[in-house]
């Protein structure tokens, strides 16, 4: 546990997927066509990476699988600067849309990427768009047997989308058939009854920073545990192609403040510490392996 008369460090990710394989873009874009697209993920993750160079912060990218079979020097490049790598899934499918074999395939088929890349275990995973919803908490059996330690997909919130919004909002162990996985869920701001979103996102993108950083802090000083922010490489490139297919709403949330986020994120960085998350988990738990 972290002593509290230092800083709390907090968790910094990155989920790495390029601006067409957003989930809220799958309609109009199937995953057959993805290398129609002109692709920005290597450069916008490495504008990332560098913001957090220049911080001296380590942090944790879920790198899409289909991304890594194509850029294998980015997910090498990412791991030598410090950072840890996790599964962001292979195709960005919604887990609630998979049967459980389809998403044991698609899970088994990241990981063995990222592992072979990298040559040393995955332990960490997020769900595409925090898709473990109470629809398919059997993807924790799942993880867990496929020796996932960490998950981050848990999304403490109501959404349309994503959430389970009575979770529990600090990082706690989810037991599972196959022993124990530690649980970091994005941020909330407790206010009254309700969860804010806090985390990053669009909600980074939308709120004033001084709102975000309020929030923040106060996630700190009330719980005194760290806190779990999240961004995308096409959050800071406002430059991206426009897809003009998907709905007014999801065009709203995939562009709004793109041209803010950066220097949003340098003050972040600014203001808070920063660090991976299996650093952060194993300092707050006592993770353990698969007990299969």
């Amino acid at each position: 546990m972290e002593s509290s008369s230092l800083p709390i460090r907090n968790a910094f990710t990155v989920d790495v997927e390029d601006y067409f394989q957003v989930s809220a873009f799958e309609s109009c874009v199937q995953r057959e066509r993805w290398p129609e697209f002109e692709s920005r993920v290597e450069a916008n993750t490495l504008r990332i990476a560098d913001l957090l160079e220049s911080a001296n912060v380590s942090g944790t990218f879920f790198i899409l699988g289909w991304v890594a079979e194509r850029f294998p020097a980015l997910v090498q490049e990412l791991r030598s600067r410090g950072h840890e790598i996790g599964s962001h899934s292979y195709w960005h499918r919604l887990i609630y849309s998979q049967s459980p074999e389809e998403f044991r395939d698609d899970v088994k088929r990241s990981r063995d990427v990222l592992q072979d890349i990298l040559g040393e275990p995955v332990i960490s995973y997020r769900a595409p768009s925090f898709s473990i919803t109470q629809k398919s908490l059997w993807a924790l059996d799942i993880l867990a047997e496929e020796g996932f330690q960490i998950d981050s997909s848990v999304f403490p919130v109501y959404h349309d989308r994503y959430g389970i919004a009575g979770a529990r909002p600090d990082i706690h162990f989810q037991k599972t058939t196959c022993g124990q996985l530690a649980e970091f869920p994005p941020s909330v701001f407790k206010l009254g009854w309700w969860n804010l979103p806090v985390s990053g996102g669009g909600y980074f993108r939308l709120y004033p920073f001084a709102l975000t950083r309020y929030c923040l802090s106060q996630v700190n000083k009330r719980t005194n545990h760290p806190f779990m922010f999240y961004i995308h490489p096409w959050e800071v490139d406002p430059q991206q192609p426009r897809l003009s297919g998907p709905s007014a709403m999801s065009r709203m949330r995939h562009y709004v403040n793109l041209h803010r986020t950066e220097t949003k994120l340098q003050m972040l960085l600014q203001e808070f510490e920063f660090d991976r998350v299996d650093h952060i988990v194993s300092e707050y738990t006592s993770v353990t392996g698969s007990a299969c």
